[in-house]
């Protein structure tokens, strides 16, 4: 019996305090989520994942170890325009992080790379609504951003290095004979 009364008090279902009217002490309301939090945590966007050896894909892991969230989220890029042309996330945490997550990949879809390293943590935290204590969730969001972008260019640079390598090797050789 005592553990369905704490069972309901923690879901704030059973009244607080001591069962008298006006004699019963305040009690603060159960913190809740903001409607989007909530929305974007029931109703993920762009969850998933691409293939990350696709040169078109960048990857940022990104993890929090005080809180224990890890998210990944990955950008496909139009190669001709550099155009971010599609986003997806996975994310192992809490809602915040999850909404954090989905909101990021909303934001980042359509834009140039220059424009999405410039979307900053406090932003989603004041479109998500997050309290304080969930500011890290959007910090998340914000680096993860940033390490997709980072890998993105490392893999462009690294195939750029490879095709230009490609193309002195027989010039190379040819100067050796």
């Amino acid at each position: 019996m005592m553990l369905r009364i704490g069972v309901k008090k923690l879901a704030g279902l059973a009244p607080r305090g001591p069962p008298s009217g006006p004699a019963r002490a305040a009690v603060p309301p159960p913190r809740l989520y903001h409607e989007r939090v909530v929305d974007h945590y029931n109703n993920p966007r762009n969850v998933g994942s691409f293939d990350k050896s696709d040169p078109t894909v960048g990857t940022g892991l990104v993890g929090a170890p005080a809180c224990g969230d890890v998210m990944k989220l990955q950008i496909k890029v139009d190669e001709e325009t550099g155009k971010i042309v599609d986003a997806r996330f996975k994310t192992f945490g809490c809602g915040s992080a999850i909404a954090s997550s989905s909101v990021a990949t909303e934001w980042v879809k359509g834009k140039q790379m220059e424009e999405v390293v410039s979307i900053k943590n406090t932003e989603i935290a004041k479109h998500l609504s997050l309290p304080p204590v969930k500011l890290h969730c959007s910090m998340l969001a914000e680096d993860a951003i940033k390490a997709a972008v980072k890998d993105y260019e490392a893999k462009r640079a690294k195939l750029n290095g490879s095709i230009d390598n490609a193309k002195d090797a027989p010039l190379e050789k040819a100067a050796d004979a």
